[in-house]
């Protein structure tokens, strides 16, 4: 029996059935008119929010990473909690302005924007965090052509990365950002050139649960900045920090210390160089914003044996939920947080795999788990399912189609 992801805090059953901020998972099924269906809690999302605030220092701004889920009713509740918006795509351009979000919060990151994006993004009044060289001529060019003062910022690929993090996005080799002893010169042709100049994004990785690692990230970020603001002989007006923090998913994962983080971070701030003196911080988070606020839910559509296995049949699966299948990143495979929804806090019966509805051997949301028996019309909960879950997973595959979403 393999062991399963630890549920996060907070949850609780009514009759024996879980709950979502007092609703039962079959209430809300059946108000959805259907599984599978992922639920978000409006109340998790803002304690999260103001839990991680009243951890940071004050002068630090906090950015929701859209990109971690764009729902519409989350982006806008959203709104009042955090400072600003990051985006990866002409297309989250789209959803946040739809969503009634100010395009001045908003900054704009990622390899391979085309110029359609680009021009969408000058137009509107978003940062662009520039990529390469090249993307820093074409966005003087379209800003130009339009008559715009485009606001601009470089993406930096820092010459370390955030130790334990399950994606490094930054040190040696990479599709992201410019190379850091290359940053000075643009900097200096991005000013020369009229453009309203926005700083640096420094992200060196994310999905890390240790508070020491990122901490040290954090203290090699603020020198970096330091140090290419200094060579490029300009102020640094803004400077984000990257995110890193992640949360629990697996079974012996244990949450960050963001007390610790945040008491780190505080005091360097103190002992700042007098060329970040003035300079505006921020941190850019997504999945810890947002990720243990979701819940996936799917009905057992059949239940079989085969050679002594039980397999929970549902009518979800991996084109709903990449992550928890073990298909999105990870080398070994381990199990989510999941439990047996319509028999929630009852005792451990059987071993069983709960599989979806797709004709691949890679549609596993549970590998040998520890459950109570489940049977035909029972639902299954995946639990840390607020973040890379609806939108990072292929919902067309096979014909299948989206999950329903619902923010209560």
């Amino acid at each position: 029996m393999k062991p399963l992801g630890p549920i996060p805090p907070g949850f609780s059953g009514i009759d024996g059935v879980l709950s979502i901020d007092g609703r039962t998972v079959t209430d809300l099924v059946e108000h959805a008119g259907s599984t599978p269906l992922f639920v978000y809690s409006a109340s998790r999302l803002t304690a999260r929010a103001q839990a991680l605030r009243a951890a940071m220092p004050s002068r630090l701004a906090i950015h929701y990473a859209v990109k971690a889920n764009p729902y519409p009713p989350l982006l806008k509740h959203m709104l009042s909690l955090v400072d600003g918006f990051d985006i990866a795509s002409g297309g989250e351009l789209a959803i946040v302005k739809g969503s009634g979000i100010d395009p001045s919060r908003v900054s704009f990151a990622g390899p391979g924007k085309r110029d359609s994006e680009l021009e969408a993004a000058i137009a509107a009044g978003v940062t662009l965090n520039l990529e390469s060289e090249g993307e820093a001529a074409r966005a003087l060019a379209i800003a130009a052509r339009l008559g715009i003062t485009p606001r601009l910022a470089i993406r930096v690929n820092p010459d370390f990365d955030l130790k334990g993090s399950g994606m490094k996005m930054g040190g040696g080799a990479k599709p992201f950002g410019i190379d850091a002893e290359r940053v000075p010169a643009l900097a200096q042709r991005l000013i020369a050139a009229g453009a309203q100049w926005r700083g640096f994004h420094i992200f060196a990785g994310s999905q890390a649960l240790s508070a020491d690692a990122i901490i040290e990230t954090q203290r090699q970020t603020l020198e970096l900045a330091a140090r290419l603001a200094e060579e490029s002989g300009a102020a640094l007006p803004r400077c984000n920090l990257g995110g890193g923090i992640g949360i629990p998913y697996f079974p012996g994962d244990e949450p960050v210390d963001v007390n610790a983080v945040g008491e780190a971070l505080g005091e360097r701030f103190e002992t700042l160089p007098d060329v970040l003196r003035d300079t505006a911080f921020c941190i850019e988070l997504g999945r810890y914003l947002v990720g243990e606020a979701g819940v996936y839910l799917t009905r057992v559509v059949d239940r079989k044996e085969s050679h002594g296995e039980v397999y929970l049949v549902t009518d979800g699966g991996l084109h709903h939920q990449l992550a928890a299948s073990g298909n999105f990143g990870t080398v070994v495979r381990r199990n989510y947080p999941s439990a047996i929804a319509t028999r929630f806090g009852a005792a451990v019966e059987e071993e069983a795999s709960v599989v979806g509805c797709l004709c691949t051997p890679l549609d596993r949301l549970a590998d040998k788990g520890g459950f109570p028996r489940a049977d035909v019309g029972d639902i299954v909960a995946i639990f840390c399912a607020g973040a890379y879950g609806a939108t990072a997973s292929p919902a067309m595959f096979l014909g299948q189609g989206p999950a329903a979403e619902m923010l209560i």
